[in-house]
């Protein structure tokens, strides 16, 4: 895997990287900005983008955009986008146009190399991954009525779970449940999301993207 890793701090940005390549994976760029990022993505051709969401000049959102614009302009580059704060919203903006390979995690859970390379994987893969302390917090939150409704209260946390990331044999490990059963919950919640089989969509990916809508 080749990763560009781009933090306004030189302290993180090195400690991510020294994780990444002590981990096996290959850092092929790193910048300081949003212009930085863009211009090492499009010299290096990587597998994956690692993005702090707040950057240079105001560090409001600028990572977000060069987020948008690499999976616009590269639509084969996964990015990973770290934040310090619990924004759904962030990553709902990021989703709702670019729905596969993308990533959120709180910035602390980015220094356990293995929650790292597994959200990078992930993530390479076309999945989605997003930050276990957002999904818990959104199933605790208050919803609209809506399709979610209909998913039993095991679905639900099934697919949680699945927002987090998780395979279904990670998800069986967790719940102590066999896979086979974990396959059942997820069929189930695909059915009652109204998810039919379809070779240009991601299923998994659509059904985190109703939860963080059914959660909003």
């Amino acid at each position: 895997m080749r990763v560009v890793v781009a933090d306004d701090s030189l302290l993180t940005r090195e400690g991510i990287v020294q994780l990444l390549r002590a981990a096996a994976v290959e850092v092929v760029g790193q910048a300081e900005d949003a212009g930085g990022l863009l211009r090492e993505v499009a010299r290096t051709s990587p597998d994956a983008a690692v993005v702090d969401i707040r950057m240079p000049p105001t560090h409001t959102n600028e990572g977000l955009v060069a987020a948008q614009r690499l999976r616009s302009g590269y639509p084969g580059v996964a990015v990973l986008i770290l934040s310090h704060h619990i924004a759904p919203s962030y990553a709902m903006q990021l989703l709702d146009e670019y729905p596969e390979g993308v990533g959120y995690l709180l910035k602390e859970r980015v220094f356990d190399a293995a929650v790292l390379v597994d959200a990078l994987r992930r993530i390479t893969d076309r999945e989605t991954v997003i930050d276990p302390t957002i999904v818990a917090r959104l199933v605790r939150k208050p919803r609209k009525a809506g399709a979610l409704d209909r998913l039993s209260e095991r679905e639900r946390e099934v697919l949680g779970l699945i927002a987090e990331g998780l395979s279904n044999q990670a998800i069986a490990a967790e719940l102590s449940v066999t896979e086979r059963t974990v396959e059942a919950h997820v069929s189930h919640v695909f059915t009652k999301l109204g998810l039919v089989e379809d070779p240009t969509a991601h299923r998994r990916v659509q059904a985190v993207l109703a939860f963080l809508r059914g959660s909003d």
